[in-house]
């Protein structure tokens, strides 16, 4: 600020204070459009959103699974509600990821359309005028061309855009009518061609990632062996629709699990009993009319049946069971699936018969592939495969609470309003079943029995219609970052004059567009295509390396001793400048 009592001073013509002028709605507008759509804004918002995704791989999420939400929040009173509330659960559909991606959105459109627009007046115009002193260029050189060759300043001048035109430069001949005829060239535009697809194919992949969310959807199946799934709403355990999704979109397929083969680790002392392979025996028809095939579905080996893709995701025991009421008439009767709990397939059962008579009838307990007693007498399963099968349940009579058409979880048993029968509690103790046995319930409420043992296989289901469209833009924006990357913006000027001995004097200098460490090799390659075309044979190479093009003294003396090289003493300059381009590259 000048100085007060100075010339900008009181006493001066103006005040020394700045007065700045009030921006108004409009400019505001427009200040907050110019930072929204500055590439500054843009790499932010993409690690923002890179940041804001990470809650949805530490919290479960409820479109995925819900009933592990719904246990989060049982066993997190306190703290579960409130990561509801900020809708910690729903990471990718909350108010604040869409609010981010919105922005992102718009923030690289903004950023991309004035930058495609500035290239393209860029591609369209021509090079950069020749500026007066090449010799400030970082890159700069100096060829003199015998009098013997018959070329004239102009005709070097044309022959030098040939040469750079064949390298790939855009070339523009300047003054052929003046005695310092010049050329302009410039190459590197696929530089910012790659940063613009970059750019754009990030556009390309939220816009394909918006798309699979609205028209996709996911779902969940448990299959046991020997019973099929046809790809229906009323046949998935639990679905998740895109918000544009339509029951026309589910592809008529259907499928039947065969077989689940389970290999476990025999052989290890520290692994023994590990599981190595699980895989899934399939019998798949595309389409009612289509012929049946088999498949194989391994664990990261997934299916693509219909434009869905299928993948296995977990798997256990379905003990079959038959359950007769009082009346002894079979009220339930199949497998039933039991959820593993630890590497040994110890499984949690619970058993519903809501149409015994005259009470319904529960069961809750645990599956034990191979049981064994512990010192204290508690069952536990010593082996993940099933060499001695066990079911060790409590029995419940009264309603369950099924008839309300309320829905409720088919893995828990809501004991509140039964009545226990059986459990370690009571007299008649609980119900330990062996494969193929039976059991009395007491007072005539019914039977149980143990009649065998198959294996599921827990299938998730994932259709999204825009996946390749990510896989396309996101290779295409991996395309644009290399060449963004590895390519580089140059501009080549070269100069034209006749000495007064009849030499053609030329002159040339290299700028790039940027920070470009390869700009001292890409001269030497300028130089060996210029010497190659005008100088093959010949030994007379002049460059003083300071850009003074003429060096009368040295092509003076040269002259005098041999009429047939005028420059031969400049080959020692020449050689010199090579090892330092060689050097310096």
């Amino acid at each position: 600020m000048p100085k007060k009592g100075g010339r900008g001073g009181k006493n001066g013509g103006r005040g020394s204070d700045v007065q700045l002028p009030s921006l108004g709605p409009l400019g505001l507008l427009r200040w907050a459009w110019t930072q929204l759509t500055s590439m500054r804004t843009a790499l932010f918002l993409l690690l923002l959103l890179a940041v804001a995704a990470v809650p949805g791989s530490l919290f479960p999420q409820r479109p995925a699974n819900p009933a592990v939400v719904t246990q989060y929040l049982e066993d997190n009173p306190d703290t579960g509600p409130w990561l509801d509330r900020f809708q910690l659960f729903d990471v990718y559909s909350s108010v604040w990821f869409s609010a981010i991606y919105l922005l992102l959105f718009v923030s690289l459109i903004g950023c991309v359309i004035p930058r495609a627009k500035a290239h393209y007046r860029a591609m369209r115009s021509k090079p950069p005028r020749t500026p007066k002193r090449l010799s400030r260029l970082p890159e700069y050189g100096t060829l003199a061309i015998p009098a013997s060759s018959g070329l004239t300043a102009g005709s070097a001048a044309e022959q030098a855009a040939q040469l750079l035109r064949k390298r790939g430069y855009r070339v523009d001949v300047r003054d052929l009518d003046t005695d310092r005829p010049s050329v302009g060239a410039e190459r590197g535009f696929a530089k910012e061609v790659g940063n613009l697809v970059f750019h754009t194919s990030l556009i390309g992949v939220l816009i394909a990632i918006a798309v699979g969310g609205l028209f996709g959807y996911s779902g969940q199946k448990i299959v046991v062996e020997g019973e099929s799934f046809v790809n229906t709403l009323v046949g998935y355990d639990s679905f998740t629709p895109g918000t544009s999704f339509t029951e026309e979109q589910l592809a008529p397929y259907s499928l039947t699990l065969d077989k689940f083969n389970v290999q476990f680790d025999r052989e290890s002392q520290t692994h023994y009993g590990q599981p190595l392979d699980f895989e899934a025996i399939l019998t798949v028809k595309d389409s009612p009319d289509a012929e049946e095939h088999t498949e194989s579905l391994r664990v990261n080996a997934p299916l693509t049946i219909g434009g869905s893709r299928i993948y296995l995701v977990g798997n256990g025991y379905a003990p079959v069971v038959t359950v007769r009421d009082g009346e002894g008439n079979i009220a339930l009767q199949g497998p039933v699936i039991a959820v593993p709990s630890d590497g040994m397939y110890t499984s949690l059962m619970v058993i519903k018969a809501p149409d015994a008579k005259p009470d319904q009838l529960g069961f809750v307990g645990f599956f034990l592939p191979t049981a064994m007693l512990d010192d204290q007498d508690v069952s536990y399963s010593g082996d993940p495969d099933p060499f001695n099968p066990q079911l060790n349940l409590n029995a419940y009579y009264g309603d369950l609470g099924l008839d309300e058409g309320v829905p409720s979880n088919v893995y828990v048993l809501d004991t509140e309003n039964l009545t226990e029968i059986n459990s370690r509690n009571l007299d008649e103790g609980g119900i330990v079943l062996g494969a193929n046995q039976s059991y009395e319930l007491p007072d005539g409420k019914g039977s149980i029995s143990f009649d065998g043992i198959k294996r599921y296989a827990a299938l998730d289901i994932h259709y999204d219609p825009a996946k390749l469209w990510v896989l396309g833009f996101a290779t295409l924006s991996m395309a644009g970052l290399g060449a963004s990357l590895f390519l580089a913006r140059r501009r080549v000027w070269v100069r034209t004059g006749t000495h007064g001995d009849g030499r053609v004097m030329v002159e040339y200098g290299l700028l790039a567009r940027g920070e470009d460490h390869r700009l001292s090799s890409e001269a030497a390659a300028v130089r060996q295509l210029l010497e190659k075309e005008w100088l093959a044979g010949s030994a007379a190479v002049e460059d003083n390396g300071a850009g003074d093009t003429s060096a009368p003294d040295s092509a003076e003396r040269s002259t005098n001793r041999d009429e047939t090289t005028p420059v031969a003493s400049a080959v020692d300059s020449s050689t010199a400048q090579e090892k330092k381009t060689g050097k310096d590259s």
